[in-house]
């Protein structure tokens, strides 16, 4: 992290999750994933102004991943297969702070 170079601060951070097992018998693999995200500040008497960039360098990423057991309507048996929720794809946010 990177404080106090002529009011400046800021920082990179990141997440890393190795590739596991989606269900019991390891049958379904959940995929791993590294984040990057990226922030600056300015600060100017009581208020800091920053920039935020999350996902720095536009990974394509599962956020949650699990398994589970589905049957349509017309299929004589049920399907395990992993479900997800997308990570957030790259992403630029402004943000200003008033301290008291």
């Amino acid at each position: 992290m990177i404080e106090n170079i002529s009011n400046f601060s800021g920082g990179l951070n990141y997440r890393y999750l190795k590739d596991r097992a989606a269900n019991e018998d390891n049958s379904i693999v959940a995929a791993g994933y590294l984040v990057a995200d990226f922030n600056v500040n300015y600060t100017y008497r009581n208020f800091v102004f920053g920039i935020a960039i999350e996902n720095l360098f536009d990974t394509e990423w599962n956020e949650t991943q699990f398994a589970t057991e589905s049957r349509l309507f017309n299929e004589p048996e049920s399907v395990e297969e992993i479900h997800f929720t997308p990570g957030t794809p790259f992403f630029l946010r402004g943000k200003v702070t008033v301290n008291f």
